[in-house]
């Protein structure tokens, strides 16, 4: 549970107290960027640097249909578009310019490690009771930022079903870790860029579906060889290590997915 989860969960307890003295309360800080990240500028097209690049991995999630935004630092229209869809997802002023009203929603979307809200780097870390992001073909650091920038597209994904759970069964994996579970050598697991998905309130076709929209490459699901019961996304084409990169595949054929 995250703690300013904990710490609203302590002041609704304290108001709930009879004659709770309401001076002795201190409420939870508004949501702000904290230990993580805050911009500051404006950001328009054509502007360039650190922090559009920031901005982009947290509009990551809302590429559109069947694209991805490429984490460049540069502020262009493919950057613009996924603003402006973040932006119309959160009911916010559509300008596809990063401004105050931007910058506020991203960061109480985020935690103080710049994770985003409903989802974490333990979620994500190497699932075979090992912990933790080394093992793989890449360094520790580089993982972590996949992952982080999976973990943005998941938060889209969850938003574009109504804000309801999504449940990572499986995130990075280490070479052993993979070879354990049976995963194929070239699996987007080792890399940090994959997440193995359940819901309990939508479909795994609804999931499967809206991934594509959510800036996934990577999409398997029911109608794909053992993923009846789960749907796997990836971001291979952004993974410039495998020999993937700029490659889309899809396979949810019992949905549509192809």
């Amino acid at each position: 549970m995250r703690v300013n989860t904990l710490k609203r969960a302590a002041v609704a307890f304290a108001l709930a107290l009879p004659g709770a003295a309401v001076a002795t309360v201190v409420a939870a800080p508004p949501a702000h960027a904290d230990g993580c990240y805050t911009w500051p500028r404006t950001l328009t097209q054509g502007r360039s640097g650190a922090d559009v690049r920031e901005l982009q991995i947290r509009v990551a999630g809302w590429a559109g249909y069947g694209d991805i935004v490429h984490i460049d630092g540069r502020y262009g229209p493919e950057t613009a578009a996924a603003v402006k869809r973040f932006q119309a997802a959160y009911g916010l002023r559509v300008d596809g310019i990063a401004g105050p009203q931007t910058y506020a929603k991203i960061y109480a979307l985020q935690d103080n490690d710049c994770t985003p809200k409903h989802f974490s780097y333990a979620e994500l870390d190497n699932g075979c009771g090992t912990g933790g992001w080394s093992g793989g073909p890449l360094s520790t650091s580089a993982t972590r930022a996949n992952a982080l920038r999976a973990m943005w597209k998941l938060e889209a994904l969850r938003h574009s079903l109504g804000d309801k759970p999504l449940y990572v069964t499986s995130g990075f994996r280490s070479v052993a870790c993979n070879r354990k579970v049976g995963g194929t050598a070239g699996s987007q697991h080792l890399y940090g860029n994959a997440a193995d998905l359940i819901s309990r309130s939508r479909t795994l076709c609804e999931v499967a579906r809206s991934a594509r929209d959510q800036g996934f490459s990577g999409i398997f699901g029911p109608g794909y060889p053992d993923h009846g019961d789960h749907v796997h996304v990836d971001s291979r084409r952004e993974n410039k290590q495998d020999g993937l990169a700029n490659t889309t595949d899809w396979s949810a054929s019992d949905c549509g997915v192809n």
